[in-house]
């Protein structure tokens, strides 16, 4: 089930993800490398394949043919016996997911052997998706709050400290998304990568998202602050590489990406004159329906974001 974000759990996150990060750093310190990256490596790997199997079974349904023997499947566990009992698992599935989750597997097993680039983006796609998916904001408000703690946050562990460059380069798990520099000369096992962290897709996403199911809520039939908001992410992604190899220094993308973000569709609520309901427009308790949104409308906004 999705999980909303509220202003309180925003204003606390650069505060967590710093202590993580900091304790990440300290652990590369202290133990070996080499253990703690197998520990993650079959933690992500079996995180990997459920995350890559549930972004590819809408996809993949497509391709089934009418015929197909598709059975239905229960995984239930309980706790206690009689009126006691209680549920713990439940979770339902057919013979097409089962499939998804064997060519998952491939790309695990795959991802685990070879650290491979091309296994390691799949399943860091399959992870930006499924956190835009499950993780919602509350309000635009809690958006800014979010994206400007997490700008403090990124532009000091980039710029005043060696931490966040050192636990990038050190952590081997799909955690960001790379790409290779020396593709055209050495192809496919291409060894000199840029990085872009999950979290430089994720947060921008889910705030996009927000405006997406915003842009429902006025029931204009126009998706005038997603596209906008979507665009900015990528002049602000552009920005960064451009600023990368100018400077030939790593960057914070979050330093380019939040104003872009935030600024773009801000800027278009002035020229239409809908700041007010911008930052009114609140998430309901059902965090995929916001007020004014049916159930067709919702359908509509999830399906775009993913």
């Amino acid at each position: 089930m999705p999980e909303t974000i509220t202003s309180r759990d925003a204003a606390r996150f650069p505060i967590v993800a710093s202590c993580t990060l900091l304790g990440l750093y300290l652990f590369f310190k202290i133990f070996s490398q080499e253990y703690i990256n197998l520990l993650l490596s079959m933690y992500f790997f079996v995180l990997g394949i459920l995350a890559l199997s549930h972004t590819i079974s809408p996809m993949m349904n497509r391709f089934f043919p009418a015929n197909f023997p598709n059975k239905q499947y229960q995984l239930l566990f309980t706790e206690g016996s009689g009126e006691s009992k209680e549920e713990i698992v439940n979770y339902e599935f057919d013979t097409k997911d089962l499939v998804c989750l064997a060519l998952s597997s491939v790309v695990g097993v795959w991802y685990l052997l070879r650290k491979h680039w091309i296994a390691n983006n799949l399943f860091g796609l399959a992870f930006s998706l499924n956190g835009v998916e499950l993780l919602h904001l509350n309000n635009v408000s809690t958006g800014c709050i979010l994206l400007g703690g997490l700008f403090i946050y990124d532009v000091f562990w980039v710029f005043g400290t060696n931490v966040m460059v050192t636990v990038a380069k050190s952590f081997e798990a799909p955690i960001k998304l790379v790409f290779p520099q020396d593709l055209l000369e050495k192809g496919l096992e291409a060894d000199n990568f840029a990085m872009l962290g999950l979290g430089d897709i994720v947060i921008p996403g889910i705030f996009i998202a927000l405006l997406l199911r915003f842009d429902i809520s006025l029931k204009k039939n126009t998706h005038t602050y997603f596209y906008t908001s979507f665009v900015a992410y990528i002049f602000g992604l552009g920005l960064t590489i451009f600023i990368m190899h100018i400077f030939k220094h790593a960057q914070p993308a979050l330093l380019y990406l939040v104003p872009a973000c935030i600024g773009f569709p801000l800027l278009v609520a002035l020229a239409k004159g809908e700041v007010t309901e911008l930052f009114s427009y609140e998430e309901s308790s059902t965090p995929t329906e916001g007020p004014g949104a049916s159930k067709d409308e919702t359908t509509e906004a999830s399906k775009k974001e993913q």
